[in-house]
């Protein structure tokens, strides 16, 4: 072929290319929106809540003096190891040794006293019954028997007095004992000492005044995880709840709880600002651990159980962590993507008919759907394709998880529905408009 009919030939194809363009564009090219579909099918949902907090032991003792005085002995260092019992902080003792001294030289002066009155009293109470006798023999007068009687009960209530005394002396002497014994601290239980916030020759304040803590004893075998849960999600937690833990700063394991505690009180930051935010306090006890790879714990495989090395005594109080509690698990529910879920009034959910058929409507539910709105106004529906159209279906939805939502009424198993894209989902799509179904090979999308 020669090099004229060659470019002849080129210059034709480009026109026909040309005009096959045109007409195209004159026709407004493939009509409908592009979208990726799916079919609905049953399969597990697990719905989780996630709080953030912090490690801490289950059981923890804070140490505190119960009386004001100076440290003179530290029995531990942080980390220690003790037993209950185990010496921990001696004080200054001398102050409450002299109160001691003074409170036994009070009682055995009041004790004293009252032996004194006692005496008294037992020979007012003689000279009264002899005048007695001579009165009743006509050998002393009526005036004399009378100051005897009174004599006898001025020494009669000495005594009492003295012995109200005595027994005060006595009390204070018990007092003054057992403020002594407190300046001697021993363990209340067994654990780790897990922090230590004094030295010798610092003062520790008597818990009269306000807390002043030591130290902190605590039980690292057993440790559980303080998380602020939403107000909006804690209604979904409860007591038996499992969980799974991560914490930043074991990375590679995930380990396994269970919730012990949900406070009934809230606690409220940044009350009367933009930031406010009212959570409740949930406990979740560390129950177990397993390494996150190869079929490691997670949200939705809870039971693992714990092999190998426990990292569980790599955990220490105050290590950030982040708990995802399993609210609700369905087994075999009727499930969807979450962005296939769409919000429309019932107004953008008139049947949009479809070009060239008139006011004929697509044989499909939706055409005579009524669509039901919230009390905010708003249908929840999901797009269903058939016969190259998007029909809206208003749905009840269930659970969700962290990908995929259940759907209690609205759908069937095997119906194809639009999974993306989102702007189509959200905004594009209308109530019969008309889609090109354009999937990935191997249902990617």
């Amino acid at each position: 072929m020669s090099k004229k009919k060659i470019i002849i030939a080129t210059i034709a194809i480009l026109v026909i290319a040309l005009v096959v363009v045109t007409i195209q564009m004159q026709n407004g090219g493939p009509k409908g929106l592009e979208v990726q579909t799916s079919q609905v099918k049953k399969q597990k949902i697990v719905q989780t809540v996630t709080a953030t907090g912090r490690i801490q032991p289950k059981t923890q003792v804070k140490i505190s003096a119960d009386v004001s005085a100076k440290i003179m002995k530290l029995g531990v260092k942080e980390g220690d190891w003790v037993e209950k019992g185990d010496f921990l902080v001696e004080l200054d003792r001398e102050r409450l040794l002299a109160e001691v001294e003074s409170a036994e030289a009070n009682l055995r002066s009041s004790q004293a006293n009252a032996k004194l009155a006692k005496e008294n009293m037992v020979k007012a109470e003689k000279d009264y019954l002899r005048t007695k006798e001579l009165f009743e023999k006509n050998l002393e007068s009526q005036a004399s028997i009378d100051a005897m009687h009174a004599a006898f009960e001025v020494e009669k209530a000495r005594y009492e007095s003295a012995m109200d005394q005595a027994a005060q002396a006595q009390a204070a002497l018990k007092q003054a004992r057992d403020g002594f014994s407190k300046t001697t601290i021993y363990a209340p239980m067994a654990g780790t000492i897990s922090q230590l916030n004094k030295e010798v020759g610092e003062i520790a304040l008597g818990s009269q005044f306000q807390e002043d803590v030591i130290m902190v004893i605590s039980d690292l075998s057993k440790m559980e995880a303080v998380v602020d849960v939403d107000e909006n999600d804690v209604a979904t937690v409860a007591v038996g709840d499992s969980a799974a833990i991560e914490v930043d700063a074991l990375p590679e394991h995930v380990f396994k709880g269970v919730v012990t505690d949900i406070a009934n009180s809230a606690k409220v930051s940044g009350q009367g600002s933009a930031d406010q935010k009212t959570e409740f306090e949930v406990k979740i006890a560390v129950t177990g651990v397993k390494p996150a790879e190869n079929g490691g714990l997670t949200a939705q495989n809870p039971e693992i159980k714990i092999s190998g090395n426990d990292p569980m005594q790599a955990l220490r109080p105050g290590m950030t962590s982040s708990s995802d509690i399993i609210t609700e698990t369905r087994q075999e529910a009727l499930g969807v993507p979450i962005q296939s879920v769409a919000v429309r009034t019932p107004d953008q959910l008139k049947r949009k008919m479809p070009e060239g058929k008139g006011n004929l409507a697509i044989a499909d539910d939706s055409s005579t759907q009524q669509f039901i709105p919230d009390r905010d106004g708003f249908c929840q529906v999901v797009f269903v394709v058939q016969n190259g159209s998007a029909a809206a279906r208003q749905v009840v939805t269930g659970i969700q998880s962290e990908s995929h939502i259940e759907i209690l009424k609205g759908l069937s198993e095997g119906d194809e529905i639009v999974t993306g894209n989102y702007r189509a989902i959200s905004k594009d799509l209308e109530n019969g408009s008309d889609v090109i179904v354009k999937n990935q090979p191997n249902g990617k999308k």
